[in-house]
């Protein structure tokens, strides 16, 4: 065996029972309240004294090219309009030299922070073209001892109304991007970028995760178009949608139907809680909107949700060190998560569910599954939403990809 995990609280089992779990060839072999096994033919033992081992943390929307530009631009009104065009004109310069210097600053952070799952949203324009997607998908082989990386391509700036992307969204995919982004509220015909993604999908059998709705208003909403459309490609559980912050102003009754739309046609919900409050509310002087979808509402009604970091030190969020677990506090803070089970489900939505939105099959703390896994220093997953407590360890496929020390108290 070469390793075994001792006295462990695992995440989904009884938090009063500790655990052994032991590791051979990247999984998981056994999980026994006392494994039995000859010290000699164990390369390596840990002994966790009761703290909380859990799947590793899944990043489903972050922005690895745009990542760590915040000193070279001058944002002011801090809009999202603002956003975009301040990295449009950054864009320009853009190196792929310089997109894999930025990436990896932030990849490692992710990694140290216990994310070994990720789904990067990268851009394609006229402007960058596929430098942004070059600085990238080197890393997914550079960091696989780490971190399993795909690629989502999508364009930020428009698709049918910025002549030439349509054809960058097409080689990127044929070059290694794996899932269609979209961003419809950035083309003059939000519905016909819709259709042409669905299209797009279809063509190289990928998944499709769009930017949505995001806005301060609650006109001219497309989410229901993208359930219509799921349900006709027969994509259901293949489609996620991020931000949209205009489901914040619907009223319980009209939020309930879009819940049960969702869930029927099978679309996840992404949302980005640094991002969305720091965007949201800028257009009013007072009774300021949050735009923080309450997603811990659409679980109820079946809908799957996760919670992401979206971008790291730039104009659209300048703050980050890549923390899921802040992300969920944060969260849980802005929309007023208080019940116990809720508080566990923020956990939920930066491990599981993340891991369902991917379609991550082999995930978990159990026996057979790949031994990607964290070590918490608290002993259940609601205390890790609300105290934020380090995590100690990583370990990809059953190999230490990182570890910290606990702190100490020097007492007098």
């Amino acid at each position: 065996m070469d390793l075994v995990l001792r006295n462990a609280r695992i995440l989904g089992r009884d938090a009063a029972d500790t655990f052994d779990i032991g590791i051979a060839a990247g999984r998981i072999d056994a999980i026994e309240s006392h494994l039995a096994a000859d010290p000699a033919s164990i390369a390596q033992s840990i002994d966790l004294h009761g703290r909380l081992v859990a799947p590793s943390f899944v990043e489903t929307h972050i922005h690895l090219d745009k990542s760590c530009i915040l000193e070279r631009c001058d944002s002011q009104r801090g809009t999202l309009d603002e956003a975009i065009a301040q990295v449009a004109q950054q864009k320009q310069a853009f190196t792929v030299e310089d997109v894999s210097a930025r990436a990896r600053r932030t990849l490692e952070k992710s990694i140290a922070q216990g994310t070994a799952h990720m789904r990067t949203h990268v851009e394609v324009d006229p402007v960058i073209g596929l430098r942004g997607l070059e600085g990238v998908l080197p890393l997914i082989d550079e960091y696989r001892w780490a971190i399993d990386i795909e690629v989502c391509v999508f364009p930020q700036e428009g698709l049918l109304n910025n002549p030439g992307t349509d054809a960058l969204m097409v080689a990127a995919m044929k070059k290694g991007a794996t899932v269609v982004g979209a961003a419809p509220y950035t083309d003059s015909d939000p519905h016909a970028q819709i259709d042409r993604v669905f299209e797009i999908a279809r063509e190289f059998d990928a998944d499709i995760d769009m930017h949505l709705d995001f806005g301060a208003t609650a006109e001219h909403m497309d989410i229901e178009y993208v359930c219509e459309v799921t349900e006709r490609f027969g994509y259901g559980g293949r489609v996620a949608v991020g931000h949209v912050t205009k489901l914040t102003l619907m009223e319980p009754a009209r939020f309930a139907q879009i819940a049960r739309t969702l869930a029927g046609a099978g679309v996840a919900v992404t949302v980005l809680p640094s991002t969305d409050l720091y965007l949201m509310g800028r257009d009013r002087d007072h009774a300021k909107l949050r735009g923080v979808v309450p997603v811990h509402e659409l679980l109820g009604h079946g809908v799957n949700c996760s919670l992401s970091s979206n971008n790291i030190l730039n104009p659209f969020t300048p703050f980050g060190d890549c923390s899921l677990m802040r992300m969920a506090n944060l969260y849980a803070n802005i929309c007023h998560v208080g019940r116990r089970d809720d508080i566990r489900e923020c956990f939920e939505m930066v491990t599981r569910r993340s891991a369902r939105l991917l379609r991550r099959d082999d995930y978990g703390v159990d026996v057979g599954r790949t031994a990607d896994l964290v070590v918490l220093d608290t002993t259940a997953p609601e205390h890790a939403v609300a105290e934020l407590p380090p995590v100690l360890y990583g370990f990809k496929r059953g190999r230490m990809s990182f570890s910290r020390q606990a702190v100490t108290l020097h007492r007098p």
